[in-house]
């Protein structure tokens, strides 16, 4: 898609009139007296968040915001590959495709060896490695990735919509509550229009705080972010412009002999372009408002990084200047560490409420998705009483190790990046092979979540590592010979997931080990389904299982599958075609070889409502599956 080209405009690029791109504000009149869950702040994590908890229509959530609407004009735009899979999941991966501009290589720029004031090309690479993820890295403003969830939340089963104008005053919360009470006291002020100075009261079983490095919510609950102050002076901007310099629409990385370091991120759109300009090293306790850097300051300093190449600026969309300084808080809810066994979590924090960076490594926004989406299904499965509230405590035991990881690798890219610090100025060679070495990190797929509750050892399948996300591989749907990706199976709907790898035997046969497995779920008093499956639910509605197989699918005739495969689901009871998977013989991708299965005895992969890997386990071990489910699972009365 192009657009942007006599302007920007914000909002959906396919509606043609400006007027009409921007939808109506938020909810109307007066939120709820009491709620199950009350998310502050409509950032990427708060609206995650929402919309995970929107996806049920049996928790009451409300989601507030002290802007007065919808963001339109984005700070964060890299959407990483692991981040494109959590949005297929929600369900809007094609849009953002078709919307978004695709990073699929990154230059780099050094200074001319014969002449240092000039700069010249020192390299190119791919930008995500082959087979890291079906998904691209790639490049949208912020504020269409809000309307998407946002949409999502419309049309969700909640209807839910965000209550903007308002902003938190404090929590207070009592700690000797029952899970079911509503024990945390909100007071929001209103800061919009004819209502502006009335204070609210809400109250919610649970607070999630995505409201920002200056969280109130934070702040209530004692926490504090801490770590390196700022010491480097950055000056970022979105701007339509008309330049000679060949890799504008290439993700590029410049380090100049001189002038500092310029990151050029294309926009979406194919005209308008983002520049990361790094300006000045500060002073000890110096704020980058000191400085009184303006727009022209920082088109200037670009300038002269690009030598001998032209920059002309036509239009600015949008422009800020920031400081670098990586901090986290040591935990990520409201229990102190000491009080973990006597006491369960009420108060979270998610995003930059509990972390913060720089933006060079085009994380910051993902993260914080991804700790909602952590967060989300967790806080689901206590509500709906699937799970015991002990659950909560992973979040943060999770999380913060995650974003420490971030911020240890963004303290030593960002090191990279500020060449006007370092001696001797930049080293191209060593930027490059950094940024290829941690390729993983950055499309956001190396988050490996410790052994815990949620999480075993490894016996099978090395290529679905438990505490990684589940690597998706290309398959064809038995049902309907539709070649399909297995992961897509795993939508952001709270359940978990069984996926069965059969051995090279006929599945249909009476003494098959997936025949075997099938009897024990649908049949057995342990089976985890029955156990933990309402009884006027469908049999799929906590525990998923699908079953992939080695036959080509014409080898197979599905008549002859367990039952379990072919589920009856619904009112009318009608059976459920799309459990069943095959090798694609066509692609050359057989997802028993990608991912190191072992086609003798085959295996049960059990992953997560986040779509991380729990468990790995034989098909006949039934006693661990059941074993692993009852570790946190609450049978339903």
């Amino acid at each position: 898609m192009q657009f942007h080209l006599n302007g920007f405009q914000p909002g959906d690029p396919e509606i043609a009139d400006p007027a009409e791109r921007i939808p109506a504000p938020g909810a109307l009149g007066a939120m709820d007296e009491e709620v199950d869950v009350l998310i502050v702040g409509c950032g990427p994590a708060g609206l995650t968040l929402a919309a995970q908890l929107a996806q049920f229509g049996d928790i009451k959530t409300c989601i507030v915001d002290q802007k007065p609407g919808r963001l339109l004009v984005g700070q964060a735009d890299g959407i990483a590959c692991r981040t494109m899979e959590m949005f297929h999941a929600f369900g809007f991966s094609e849009r953002v495709l078709k919307e978004a501009y695709w990073v699929n290589e990154t230059t780099f720029w050094k200074p001319d060896e014969r002449t240092p004031e000039k700069i010249v090309r020192s390299g190119r690479v791919q930008d995500v490695e082959d087979g890291l993820s079906e998904f691209p890295h790639v490049i949208l403003n912020q504020a269409r990735v809000h309307d998407s969830f946002l949409d999502l939340m419309r049309k969700s089963p909640a209807k839910l919509e965000p209550y903007y104008g308002r902003r938190l005053l404090d929590l207070q919360i009592d700690t000797a509550a029952s899970p079911a009470d509503h024990a945390v006291t909100a007071r929001l002020e209103r800061v919009d229009g004819a209502d502006e100075g009335k204070v609210e009261t809400i109250k919610a079983r649970y607070v999630v705080g995505c409201d920002g490095a200056r969280s109130t919510v934070r702040k209530s609950i004692g926490r504090e972010l801490q770590g390196d102050s700022a010491n480097h002076a950055w000056g970022v901007m979105d701007v339509l412009a008309v330049t000679d310099f060949p890799d504008i629409r290439f993700k590029t990385l410049i380090q100049s002999a001189k002038d500092g370091s310029l990151l050029i991120i294309p926009r979406e759109g194919g005209y308008m372009v983002r520049i990361y300009v790094e300006l000045a090293k500060l002073d000890v306790g110096e704020r980058v408002a000191n400085r009184n850097i303006t727009a022209d300051d920082v088109i200037a300093k670009a300038q002269r990084i690009l030598k001998p190449h032209t920059l002309e600026v036509k239009e600015i969309a949008w422009w800020s200047v920031y400081e670098i300084g990586q901090r986290l808080t040591d935990k990520f809810d409201d229990v102190p560490e000491a009080e973990i066994a006597t006491r369960q979590p009420r108060i979270f924090i998610a995003g930059d409420a509990c972390h913060t960076h720089s933006p060079k490594a085009g994380q910051g926004m993902n993260v914080s998705m991804q700790d909602a989406f952590n967060l989300g299904w967790k806080l689901a499965a206590v509500l709906r009483k699937q799970c015991a509230p002990s659950l909560l405590h992973s979040y943060s035991a999770e999380r913060q190790a995650v974003a420490k990881e971030l911020i240890d690798f963004d303290r030593e890219w960002a090191g990279i990046l500020a060449s006007a610090a370092k001696a001797g100025g930049a080293d191209a060679a060593k930027t490059q092979d950094y940024f290829v070495r941690h390729g993983r990190y950055t499309a956001g797929t190396a988050t490996h979540y410790a052994p815990s509750v949620l999480t075993a050892h490894q016996h099978l399948a090395p290529g679905f590592v438990i505490g990684k996300r589940f690597h998706s591989a290309p398959v064809i749907r038995f049902g309907d010979a539709k070649p399909v990706h297995l992961g897509h199976a795993g939508t952001a709907d709270g359940r978990f997931r069984i996926y069965a790898f059969s051995p090279a035997e006929n599945p249909a046969a009476s003494s098959s080990a997936i025949r075997a497995l099938c009897n024990f779920l649908g049949e057995a008093r342990e089976s985890p389904i029955l156990r933990y499956t309402p009884r006027s639910s469908d049999i799929d509605s906590v525990i998923d299982l699908r079953a992939v197989f080695q036959q080509d699918h014409r080898e197979l005739a599905i008549e002859e599958m367990p039952r379990m495969l072919l589920p009856s689901k619904g009112r009318y009871g009608l059976l459920d075609y799309e459990k069943m998977f095959c090798p694609d013989p066509r692609s050359g991708q057989d997802v028993f070889t990608m991912r190191g299965i072992d086609r003798k005895v085959g295996c049960m992969v059990v992953v997560r409502p986040d779509q991380y890997v729990a468990q790995v386990l034989p098909l006949k071990d039934f006693a661990a599956l059941a074993a692993y489910f009852d570790g946190f699972m609450l049978r339903m009365k």
